[in-house]
């Protein structure tokens, strides 16, 4: 294995959100794929991870990508877009374009780069006749980049499991701790790097809702998770606003 250090760039798919350290600070795939690419270097493997949660493509690209480019990592991880296909201004022709130009960059330095086609995560939300269709064009941007540059993909679109509420957390957008030890398997498997098999393992499905109960759970959900996601869009705001990037700097995956 060649990889001596790895740096993560993105949103809150990337962070870690919803798999808590006991801290309270979160973990995440990438966290899990740097453990144990350290445990296959040894201690003199670096990693950082620059995510921020409820970050839009153009403010990955604009802040955390030349951070990435400056470390001269030789791994990459890249995955943006998440949040704006979610927003009214989305505009799929300037992100695919966008998005292979940043691919190219990124590959330029000769690190290996990491992409993600998404989860299908809309049948559990608001919006999907709309929604849907854009993350699938930029999971087939995705899939048409990494071919164009000689990235490493990782189709999470192709697994059926994460059809299984139990890998996404109580916001039903993002991942569980179980959902986020799904992707690091994934992602390790892609790089050639084996892992815990336990990390694929799949909880129960959940026994069916009586639909009274299951609609007390979705008015629940939206007073608790949508209603505030639709303020921050009306005011302007971010979760990510007061959030800095957890490991901003490269450095020993123990620290």
């Amino acid at each position: 294995m060649g990889w001596r250090s790895f740096v993560a760039v993105g949103d809150s798919f990337t962070e870690g959100m919803d798999d808590a350290y006991p801290d309270g600070t979160y973990r995440g795939w990438a966290d899990l794929v740097a453990t144990r690419l350290a445990a296959e270097a040894g201690p003199d493997f670096r990693y950082a991870n620059l995510a921020i949660r409820g970050r839009l493509f153009p403010d990955v690209v604009a802040e955390q990508v030349p951070a990435a480019l400056a470390m001269k990592p030789d791994l990459i991880s890249f995955a943006a877009g998440g949040n704006d296909v979610l927003r009214r201004t989305f505009d799929p022709d300037a992100l695919i374009a966008r998005f292979d130009d940043v691919v190219r960059q990124l590959r330029s330095g000769g690190a290996d780069v990491v992409l993600f086609r998404f989860a299908d995560l809309m049948a559990r939300l608001p919006g999907q006749r709309l929604v849907a269709p854009r993350v699938n064009v930029l999971n087939r941007a995705v899939g048409e980049t990494a071919e164009r540059h000689g990235a490493i993909m990782v189709d999470l679109y192709a697994d059926d499991a994460f059809g299984n509420p139990m890998l996404w957390s109580a916001d039903r957008l993002h991942l569980s701790a179980a959902g986020h030890r799904r992707v690091a398997a994934h992602v390790l498997s892609a790089l050639g790097v084996g892992c815990d098999e336990d990390w694929l393992l799949v909880p129960p499905h959940p026994a069916p809702t009586p639909w009274l109960a299951a609609r007390a759970a979705d008015l629940r959900w939206a007073g608790q998770h949508l209603a505030p996601w639709v303020k921050r869009r009306l005011t302007g705001r971010s979760s990510g606003d007061t959030v800095t990037a957890k490991r901003p700097v490269l450095g020993p995956v123990a620290d």
